[in-house]
This record gives structure tokens, sequence and C-alpha cells, in this order.
């Protein structure tokens, strides 16, 4: 059996060899398939109708290995990460495939593994339980129903609906427990502030952790030619986030204007700024010791999600991004 494994991760398991500039804490693999993904997300290089590579996954190349090589690897480095994050493409068998590589990677090490997948069903979500998986991302993607249509449901060619992503978040939910489900958001797709922001407090209220990710354009998929987002407004809704996430602010407290945008954080100008000077909100989220390098980014930049605690100067950049804007 094959798996693919992130550029990165393979360098850290020793199986490629060249240099880190970061090194990932968590070991990514994606299920292994021959052919394009059943699914058709406009964003995406896996997608059905992409003529990208289908050797990556947003900027980071995935080669290929055999699992048991991949495993007996990590079971040499197990000392040295933290975290499995298994991803899958959608087809045929999926979960058993996910199913054997967790098995497989949990006879050799005692080491946390996520998957981040489809929708499941309640009896393989017991399953996925059973066999010792940690935790469960479903990923909408979107901020709103309609985009979720747009880019990733019936209307792109896609087989997802907003409403089954939904269900099946609240029922990994139940399966799982509150802290244990995450999803997974990219900003720039065409939202507004205040529905990324409400659908972030939303997740939140529920028990679900919403990691947040910038869109990032990929040669061959639908949306090559969008534009991600500014810098500036993608530290808005981290910093916004991470008050959220931290239970720092809450979304009523927070101001819009009539566009939606954010011009009010609703905490005082100086929590803001410690928040701001603390460089937490601009690091990567996602399951716990997920940092994934470079995966929005250019290693010249500019950088989205840091893999690494941030330098002073790097602080410092980003208070100049807020400089006129920051308002408590």
């Amino acid at each position: 059996m094959m798996v693919r494994v992130s550029a990165g991760s393979a360098l850290t398991l020793g199986i490629v060899e060249g240099f880190l500039q970061v090194k990932p804490t968590t070991i990514y693999l994606l299920t292994h398939y021959p052919r394009r993904c059943s699914a058709n997300c406009l964003f995406c290089p896996q997608a059905r109708t992409s003529r990208g590579r289908s050797d990556l996954l947003s900027r980071v190349n995935w080669p290929a290995f055999s699992l048991k090589g991949t495993v007996d690897a990590l079971s040499r480095c197990r000392d040295q990460v933290r975290r499995v994050c298994i991803q899958a493409v959608n087809y045929a068998n999926v979960t058993e495939d996910i199913l054997a590589i967790v098995t497989q990677i949990l006879s050799k090490t005692r080491i946390d593994v996520s998957v981040s997948c489809q929708p499941l069903d309640s009896e393989n979500l017991e399953r996925f339980r059973r066999v010792g998986v940690d935790r469960i991302s479903i990923p909408l993607d979107a901020a709103t129903p309609e985009l979720f249509d747009r880019v990733k449901g019936r209307v792109a060619g896609g087989p997802y609906t907003w409403q089954d992503h939904m269900k099946a978040l609240r029922e990994t939910l139940s399966a799982f427990g509150s802290g244990r489900v995450t999803t997974h958001l990219i900003a720039g797709l065409g939202e507004t502030d205040r529905e990324m922001l409400g659908l972030i407090q939303e997740l939140i209220n529920l028990g679900i952790y919403p990691a947040l990710f910038a869109f990032t354009p990929i040669r061959g998929t639908q949306l090559e030619k969008q534009r991600p987002p500014s810098l500036f407004q993608y530290r808005q809704i981290q910093t916004a986030r991470f008050l959220l996430v931290n239970k720092i602010g809450r979304l009523e407290d927070m101001k819009f204007d009539s566009s939606g945008t954010l011009i009010n954080f609703g905490v005082s100008k100086e929590k803001l700024q410690r928040v701001i000077e603390s460089g937490l909100p601009y690091l990567t989220s996602g399951c716990p010791n997920c940092n994934r390098p470079f995966y929005n980014e250019k290693l010249t930049g500019p950088i989205y999600n840091y893999p690494r605690p941030m330098t002073h100067l790097e602080i410092e950049e980003t208070k100049r991004i807020f400089e006129g804007h920051v308002r408590g």
C-alpha cells in the first residue's frame, strides 16, 4: 500500500534528503489514489476537473512512498514528532484506506493521529474512534452556504452540501466530544468579515475548533486567477478569530461597516495591542502541534500563517500593518 507524504514531512522522517527551513511538528500524510478526487473543490489541485499537478495539495508537494516504509521511519522519529495528520481525497473505499493507515501507525507508535476527510456516517465514525483516531476534521472551507455551493458544492459540480457538512460536524462532535472536532476555513473566497467571524463564533459555540487558512491560488485549478486576501485583511480575521477562540472577545461586541468589514474588535485598545504583540494570532491554527510550514505561502513570503514563533521584527512589521486601523 502506498501513501503520499508532504515534502517537509518526508524530510523530517529522513526518507528523502534535503534542507528544511522549518520542521513540521506534525507529520502530514495523504491517501494515495492514482486518479483525481471525486469531489471538485475549485481551489484544489486534486479536484476532478483540475489541470494542476496531481501530487500537490495547496502549495505543497506530496511524493508517494510505501506505507510500511513510512511507518517504519515514523517509529524511528517518534520522539521528534507530536502528531500525524492523515488527509484524504474522496474516492470509493477511502475509509478503508484511512483505517489501514491509522492501524499501521498505531501498531508501531503511540503518536496522536488526526484525520481530515469528507463527512463520515455514524458507523465509520465509530470505527475511527475504536481504532484510536484522536481527532477528526471535516473542512467546510467556505464561510457561507452560498459560497460553499459555488466553490465545492453542487454549483461547482461536487458531491457536497453545506447541510450535510454541518450535520456531519455535529455527529462527529457527538461521537468524539467537544474539543476533538476541527473544521478548516479559507479566508479570501469572497466572504465578508462578518460572515467569516459569524461562522467562527457559531462553531466555537458548538464546541468545534475553527482552523484558518488563506486562499492560495494554485495553477491548474478553477480559481487559479483569483487573488489571495491582502495581509491586512487576513491579519484582521486572524486577530478576531484568536479573540473569539480564546474567549477574550465576542462577536456581538465587534463592529462592522455596511459592507461587512470589521472596524472594531470589541475589546480595549490596550488588550488588543497585547494580543497583537504576542504574535500568537498569526501562528498556524489547527489540531494541537500543527504548524504546516509554508502551506499557504512561498518561502520568500508574504507569510500568512507562521510555522514557528514570530521574531521581534516580524511582530513589529505586523503592528505596522495595523497602524491607523486598530480600534478597540
